[in-house]
């Protein structure tokens, strides 16, 4: 079974910096995109971010020059670093993996606010 362990969500005042990790086993990791969503309060489910295995990164307008997402393949484990955050940053995020099925972390909250 392929697991996705995340952490690093928390409270942060609005221009500050948080960073989320996301562990994968279940050897999907080497061959998965993987990605970030996440969920505000009334709102969908929206993409933040993904990055495949060479490390190729889109992501979503809204946070566009200020999240970096990476991946240490060694470590099977990939990061969003969020810097400058602004109150509509607040959510849940999920890390994913899609390879031949799509998974999904436990989610972790993240809350901007002073």
């Amino acid at each position: 079974q392929v697991q996705l362990v995340e952490s690093g969500g928390g409270l942060v005042q609005p221009g500050g910096s948080l960073r989320l990790s996301c562990v994968a086993s279940g050897n999907i990791f080497s061959s998965a995109t993987m990605g970030w969503y996440r969920q505000a309060p009334g709102k969908q489910r929206e993409l933040v971010a993904h990055i495949t295995r060479s490390v190729s990164t889109n992501y979503a307008d809204s946070v566009q020059g200020r999240f970096t997402n990476s991946r240490d393949n060694a470590k099977n484990t990939v990061y969003l670093q969020m810097n400058n955050l602004k109150p509509d940053d607040t959510a849940v995020y999920f890390c994913t993996a899609r390879s031949a099925f799509f998974f999904w972390s436990q989610g972790n909250q993240v809350t901007v606010s002073s």
